[in-house]
């Protein structure tokens, strides 16, 4: 049986194509003696075909299948658009505000103990300046802790970036970091609330956090962290937790 893939009639279209392809004018036409001849197609050779089917794992070689691949050469594919894309893999990384804020708003009963007393007027009543350097200490907090955390010595354990955010967005993903701090006994965290122009979530931000009473500082980063579009919280440790 011969190993060919195509049948008889194919076999025979392949070869007849074959030999339009390699013939510089066509002789056996009434009007071939006057017809110029047409430029030599450009195709790959055998041993290019075999070179590339043999890097396929093909099991052999005919004549029937180098003919396919060299009348195929420059043939490009259409996108099939009903087959789905893969899905490029993503790094794992830490949920985002719209993340947090949707959790927050599943689950919040949890969150809820930060933000039932959270006041946006009270917030916004106090603006800070898009490049104000922010800093808050309660007056228990000994200032030795208070200046290693201004300096960046304090490892911050868990961060949100609230760019882009609304203020109720903005609002359930801090309040949402800070339960989640809690629950898992760190005791720093980052927010990143950016600049703008008119400063409205670092406005907020500033506001919330002097209204918690988990909160026992926060500053504006160190330039490596942030500068002045970010802030280092440090949290009140839950009771019961090991020193």
């Amino acid at each position: 049986m011969s190993n060919s893939l195509f049948s008889k009639e194919m076999q025979d279209q392949l070869k007849e194509l074959k030999g339009q392809l390699s013939k510089g004018r066509d002789t056996n036409s009434p009007e071939g003696e006057n017809q110029k001849p047409t430029e030599p197609v450009s195709l790959p050779t055998q041993k290019q075909v075999k070179k590339t089917v043999k890097q396929l794992d093909s099991e052999h070689i005919d004549d029937d299948k180098v003919l396919f691949m060299q009348a195929m050469h420059g043939v490009t594919q259409l996108e099939d658009k009903n087959v789905r894309s893969p899905v490029t893999n993503t790094r794992a990384g830490k949920p985002d505000a719209t993340t947090l804020s949707k959790r927050a708003a599943a689950q919040g009963s949890e969150s809820g103990d930060l933000s039932a007393g959270l006041s946006d007027m009270q917030a916004l009543l106090n603006p800070v300046a898009s490049e104000a350097y922010l800093s808050y200490k309660q007056p228990t907090l000994q200032n030795k802790i208070f200046d290693q955390l201004k300096k960046g010595k304090l490892r911050w354990y868990d961060a949100v970036d609230i760019h882009g955010c609304t203020i109720e967005e903005a609002r359930a993903a801090m309040t949402r970091l800070l339960s989640q701090a809690k629950a898992n006994n760190e005791t720093v965290v980052k927010i990143v609330h950016g600049k703008g122009s008119e400063a409205i979530l670092k406005t907020c931000v500033n506001g919330w956090l002097r209204q918690l009473p988990e909160v026992l500082a926060f500053c504006s980063a160190p330039p490596k962290d942030g500068g002045n579009g970010a802030v280092l919280v440090l949290l009140k440790k839950p009771k019961g937790a090991g020193e």
